[in-house]
């Protein structure tokens, strides 16, 4: 199963913006015609540090005085993908929902710059694509691309009352120690994706420990 250029995008530019250069190119492939793409996905909405979506019953915590670079990083995928007239990467139904960080990624700093990321894309963007599990062979391969190592294969982990399926990562930087968890659900015909990057364990539990769920009404 390919990944598409949209899900390489996303992450090679949270990887800039945590302070890491990209290091490969995904390999080309030829158009393909996919299905049509799911109901339109609420992008969501911030109040008191807390992110919500009522679409998929996803609240996130954000750490106060972090950054968001949510439209910042639509636009630059949005640039890279071309996408022909008529189409673009919201309505082929992949965007990012949150993108913040711990400082504003253009400031350097000596600490990794904690992330957290959430995008959804079409599931018709995978055509063999039945379970969560399934999404970490794409993601899996973004990873290694940009040098991370996995730390283990994906397991199932459970949020509230919902159950995800998560992968740990890590990738050395001189002395420093870069790490990347993501959760993965399909839900109302989108693949979701909640990724934090951090430069500790603890720090990397700490952003999971804000994720919750609530009814959706479905």
């Amino acid at each position: 199963m390919g990944f598409r250029c949209t899900l390489y995008l996303f992450f090679s530019t949270l990887y800039l913006a945590a302070g890491l250069a990209a290091q490969t190119q995904p390999s080309s492939s030829k158009p393909v015609t996919r299905p049509p793409a799911p109901a339109a996905l609420e992008s969501g909405a911030i109040t008191n540090d807390i992110y919500a979506n009522k679409t998929l019953g996803l609240t996130c915590k954000i750490p106060p005085a972090w950054v968001l670079r949510t439209s910042d990083m639509n636009e630059r995928a949005a640039e890279k993908t071309n996408p022909a007239p008529g189409s673009s990467t919201e309505n082929s139904g992949a965007k990012v929902l949150l993108a913040a960080f711990s400082r504003p990624p253009e400031a350097k700093g000596e600490e990794i710059n904690s992330s957290i990321l959430i995008a959804a894309e079409s599931v018709s963007a995978y055509p063999d694509l039945k379970e969560a599990a399934q999404y970490f062979g794409p993601l899996t391969e973004v990873a290694k691309a940009q040098g991370f190592t996995v730390d283990e294969e994906p397991y199932e982990i459970a949020v509230g009352t919902k159950t995800l399926v998560r992968g740990d990562f890590h990738k050395d930087i001189g002395t420093r120690v870069m790490r990347q968890s993501t959760l993965a659900m399909l839900v109302r015909g989108y693949a979701v994706s909640i990724t934090v990057i951090a430069g500790t364990e603890d720090d990397i539990e700490e952003l999971i420990d804000g994720l919750s769920f609530m009814p959706t009404g479905k």
